[in-house]
């Protein structure tokens, strides 16, 4: 009984000793983490057909900081004049350089039928803008992550895309 005792006392000291380590390393690292810039490069149409609609997001990731950023993945909603239009989620990793930049692609499904009516009503005027917002978050780090929160609003005007 006695050896057991004194093995859980060690497993038990050699743990407390790992997440005091660990945190330390989390303060340090958080005192010189900037947030990296996530930006929308563009949306591309994949393929539109009348009950799915594919599309891809490019977005390109600037690191500000003296260290590699490893990214885990990005949750996204996208909303046309507060219609949800998409969301979901990439689980994509990769690792964006110490002051450089990655550009990664995020495949997009949609089903816009059920709200055929409203955006064929938004088409009738093409040369009105349409509000869009894109919300997200960019998930960084290994096993103490962090999350960088991405907001985009702006407006497109639907006859700049609409060909002659």
């Amino acid at each position: 009984m006695n050896y057991q005792a004194q093995m859980i006392r060690i497993i038990s000291l050699i743990m407390a000793w790992g997440v005091l380590s660990n945190l330390s390393g989390c303060s340090w690292m958080t005192g010189s983490f900037e947030d990296p810039d996530v930006k929308l490069l563009k949306v591309e149409v994949v393929k539109a057909r009348l009950l799915e609609q594919e599309f891809v997001m490019r977005f390109r990731i600037d690191n500000p900081n003296d260290f590699s950023l490893p990214v885990r993945g990005l949750q996204y909603a996208v909303q046309l004049n507060d219609i949800q239009l998409a969301e979901g989620e990439s689980g994509q990793w990769f690792t964006v350089p110490a002051h450089g930049h990655e550009v990664f692609d995020v495949p997009v499904r949609t089903n816009l039928w059920r709200h055929m009516k409203y955006i064929v009503k938004l088409l009738e005027r093409p040369e009105e803008p349409i509000r869009y917002r894109l919300q997200g978050e960019v998930k960084t780090g290994l096993m103490f992550g962090r999350s960088v929160h991405l907001r985009r609003n702006g407006e497109i005007i639907p006859g700049d895309f609409i060909p002659e």
